[in-house]
């Protein structure tokens, strides 16, 4: 497996520290609203990598957490007059909701900031005793300046990051570069004992000592969205390896930049789109399988046309997917051989599956991965009908099943056809096979009416969704 890693700027072999484990941080949503369709991008396609892990045989340690503190959470909490824990408990409970209806598996652990505080504490006191971090009126900023290589993930030198970065300028502060790890209570704020005065941890702070806590010193994968490579990502690592003289994380993963109808998506520009409102009008599978169908490092251009356009693509997936669950009722299952035809299909589609295999192994390619998946399902269809042995549709089967679960998609229908259009289906063919044609016309009708369009083909009766 090769992954393209964000501090070397190349693919490179992906090694755990490890035989057989996978450790995975990946930076979750802030919990004062709903998140996003930039958001819903970091979290699907991270939920993937570590679906693929787990599918090749590794043990994933899976840490996604939830930003209960901060200044747009102060700020919400204020405005509606209720508690900042309140307003996370909400949101945490709305952001399972959507991402479980995307598809997105729950993280080993969902550490909240607030719940961590007396081990960020601890974390803070650490770089104060090493010398890398100062006091100034009840804030706790890092000194920057004690670091020889700062800026190594998002490769810029100190004088580019201080001109065209957002960062914090305060008086307080000796450099402008330095962050605040530890914020003295202003009024109105929420706020816990320290040895600094009461206040409330800074965001870099929160991540390295969760990450520090769950999952180690040194971990194999750091993720997130672009914006976060500065500062966040960034400071994460100036913190953590001042604090433990060791490598943070051996690979930094980052999703391509969203825009939304060519545009950075912006309220002030009616292109913001929340997953929730998303699902008002979309089945939450196909903003999953929109999302990808594209690399996960390229720029992706999000549009509702787009969003209707690939409606088309996931229902052929689903329309061949459920003729092979059909067929398995139909096939041939009195243990009878192989034909040659047979056993040269078996083989083709071992084969689709080295297919898929590579595309995920070059770097998670995604778009190549459901391009093989579209290919098998075309061969399928013309190959699969009636009288196919059992073993040919159990193997495609099979083999669909895995591409369906490494990637998440496929999923939302568990029992494709109900028993009584399976009856209706094989009373048609009965009807066709007797010429009586009247009868079969009137039960294509009926199947109709009920959603369920047939084409008659060579290799036997086919059906899809209307």
């Amino acid at each position: 497996m090769r992954l393209y890693n964000t501090m070397t700027g190349q693919k490179e072999e992906f090694m755990p520290l490890e035989p057989g484990k996978v450790t995975m941080y990946v930076c979750g949503p802030t919990v004062y609203n709903y998140f996003h369709i930039g958001n819903a991008r970091v979290f699907i396609v991270f939920d993937v990598v570590r679906r693929y892990f787990e599918y090749k045989g590794y043990k994933v340690i899976y840490v996604q957490n939830f930003t209960d503190i901060d200044d747009k959470m102060i700020k919400r909490a204020n405005e509606e007059n209720i508690t900042v824990k309140e307003l996370g408990d909400r949101f945490i409970r709305e952001y399972f909701e959507d991402a479980e209806a995307l598809g997105i598996k729950r993280a080993t652990v969902h550490p909240r900031a607030t719940e961590n505080i007396d081990n960020i504490i601890e974390f803070i006191k650490k770089l104060i005793d090493k010398g890398y971090a100062y006091v100034v009126d009840g804030d706790v900023y890092f000194d920057v300046s004690k670091l020889d290589d700062y800026g190594k993930l998002s490769h810029k030198n100190i004088e580019d990051l201080i001109s065209g970065a957002r960062v914090d300028i305060s008086e307080k502060k000796d450099d402008p570069l330095d962050f605040a790890l530890w914020k003295a209570q202003k009024e109105g704020e929420p706020g816990w004992e320290s040895p600094w005065g009461v206040g409330r941890p800074g965001w870099h702070i929160e991540c390295s000592a969760m990450a520090n806590r769950y999952l180690g010193q040194t971990i194999d994968i750091h993720a997130g969205g672009p914006d976060l490579v500065f500062p966040h990502h960034e400071n994460e690592i100036a913190q953590s390896e001042a604090a433990n003289g060791k490598p943070f994380a051996r690979y930094w993963m980052h999703v391509g930049f969203l825009n939304v109808n060519n545009e950075k998506m912006s309220k002030s520009k009616n292109n913001f789109f929340t997953v929730r409102e998303l699902r008002q009008r979309y089945n939450p599978e196909l903003i999953r399988f929109f999302i990808l169908t594209s690399h996960y490092r390229s720029p992706l251009n999000f549009s509702l046309d787009l969003l209707d356009q690939a409606k088309n693509g996931l229902e052929r997936l689903h329309n061949g997917f459920d003729n092979i669950k059909f067929f398995m009722k139909k096939a041939n299952k009195n243990n009878s051989a192989l034909t040659a035809e047979e056993m040269g299909f078996i083989e083709k589609i071992d084969s689709y599956k080295k297919k898929f295999i590579e595309a995920m192994d070059d770097d998670f390619n995604t778009a190549d991965a459901i391009a093989v998946i579209f290919e098998l399902i075309r061969d399928c269809n013309s190959f699969i009908g009636e009288g196919i042995n059992i073993q040919v549709v159990e193997k495609a089967y099979d083999v669909l099943s895995e591409f369906a679960g490494v990637l998440g998609i496929l999923t939302e229908k568990e029992e494709l056809l109900d028993e009584n259009i399976v009856k209706l289906i094989e009373e048609r063919e009965k009807a066709r096979a007797e010429k009586n044609w009247a009868l079969a016309d009137k039960i294509r009708d009926e199947l109709k009416e009920k959603g369920i369009i047939l084409e008659d083909t060579p290799s036997g009766v086919r059906w899809k969704r209307a």
